[in-house]
């Protein structure tokens, strides 16, 4: 492929029949997008990679669940406060959505029609495509696949060196709810990337440790072909980017072992609810990859890790790391039944668990601080574990919740007489 040439045509008037955003352009059969579907004549291993990546289907993901439904309404919603302080929300209009959540999840790509403008040509016609434009890594696409390469390989750019830099990851990973970036940025290695990025060779194929870099990005443990310098193959380049993963830190609520399939809006809990794990700190077992996966995954992230570090070194790390996800879990427990007790005593209401104040505080102790912390604890990125949004927070925020469960109470109580 290094010696073929990739002009316009060989992506937008490739699989024709197959796009419904096709227009007549020079006489020629044009597309506007393209999709992984495209991308895949040269590219077939890298997009049955990644149809297997839970990134690839974000959009749904996210469409598909009620419950994340209602926290995108609660909010993206524009509130209205009428007599007593009673507070009405509008669900969020299209423009909304599509400028927050499915930003990075991805659009849903529609052809609606068409448009005549005046150019430099004279008069010409263009399709009108709503949720365009967008470049989320699970978009909707009008040929039917899901999903944007150049989320990560910039359109026109086709750049591997792009793909491997975290400022490209940080277009999603950066917090507060995955703050990766931030945590990468402040750690051992995130510091080595910024001060010797400038003498690494960020394009070789395969990437060599030791002798392109001396240590990480993102890629080098979630995607790329990594080899030592006798050329041992240490990792095989994947667009899966979790297989490499034994846990999945995004805690829904708890932290949990990674899904079996991308799709992850077929999952339920033991009470129906269409999450990983349930209220109590259950797992949906059923739907998540086995132990026997998760110690393979382990063992191929950590042999990236000694690419470069020895074996007491790599323990000791992964001892804290796990016992991390343990320890958050736990608080997220008892903010959880806090939570209930409000529930119970018919303190706030359960039919939207992402409305109301005291709701707010309990989403913020795993979505935020829980999240966190683990990504902290994952990437050594100290403070982001403690006091930025770190452990700090998730104590303060216990204290928090009783406190105002304590007001809810006191308010009823004066209502009543």
């Amino acid at each position: 492929l290094a010696s073929s040439a990739v002009g316009c045509a060989e992506c937008h008037c490739m699989n024709p029949g197959a796009h419904k955003d096709l227009f007549d352009h020079n006489d020629e059969k044009v597309h506007l997008t393209v999709t992984p579907h495209d991308c895949r004549t040269c590219h077939t291993d890298e997009a049955a990679q990644y149809e297997k990546n839970i990134m690839s289907h974000a959009h749904g993901n996210l469409a598909k669940n009620q419950l994340y439904a209602a926290m995108m309404t609660s909010v993206n919603g524009v509130q209205s406060v009428g007599k007593d302080e009673k507070i009405s929300v509008t669900a969020p209009d299209e423009l909304t959505m599509t400028d927050s959540c499915y930003s990075c999840h991805g659009t849903a790509l529609e052809v609606t029609g068409k448009a005549t403008r005046d150019t430099s040509y004279g008069d010409m016609e263009f399709l009108k495509i709503k949720g365009w434009p967008n470049q989320g890594v699970g978009r909707l696409n009008p040929d039917g696949s899901k999903g944007s390469c150049a989320s990560c390989h910039t359109t026109h750019e086709f750049s591997i060196v792009m793909a491997r830099k975290p400022y490209t990851c940080s277009q999603c990973h950066k917090g507060p709810d995955v703050p990766a970036y931030q945590a990468y940025s402040v750690s051992k290695h995130g510091n080595l990337y910024a001060s010797m990025e400038k003498d690494w060779k960020m394009d070789s194929v395969p990437w060599v440790l030791g002798r392109d870099v001396s240590g990480p990005t993102c890629a080098t443990c979630h995607a790329s072909l990594v080899t030592n310098t006798d050329g041992e193959v240490i990792a095989t380049r994947t667009h899966q980017m979790n297989d490499r993963l034994p846990w999945r830190i995004f805690g829904l609520i708890y932290a949990h072992p990674h899904p079996k399939s991308p799709d992850t809006s077929i999952i339920r809990n033991k009470d129906g609810q269409p999450l990983p794990t349930s209220f109590d700190g259950g797992r949906a077992a059923e739907f998540l990859i086995s132990p026997e996966e998760m110690s393979a995954r382990r063992a191929a992230l950590q042999k990236v890790c000694r690419g470069c570090h020895a074996q007491n070194w790599v323990d000791g790390h992964w001892a804290r790391f796990e016992a991390s996800l343990s320890t958050t879990d736990k608080m997220t427990l008892a903010a959880t039944k806090l939570l209930e007790t409000a529930w119970k005593q018919r303190l706030a209401d359960p039919s939207n668990p992402f409305d109301e104040a005291v709701e707010r505080l309990w989403v913020e102790q795993w979505l935020f601080y829980g999240n966190s912390t683990r990504f902290a604890s994952a990437m050594m990125g100290a403070d982001y574990g403690v006091f930025a949004n770190g452990r700090w927070f998730m104590s303060k925020n216990i204290r928090d919740i009783v406190d105002k469960i304590g007001c809810l109470r006191l308010q009823r109580s004066n209502k009543a007489h």
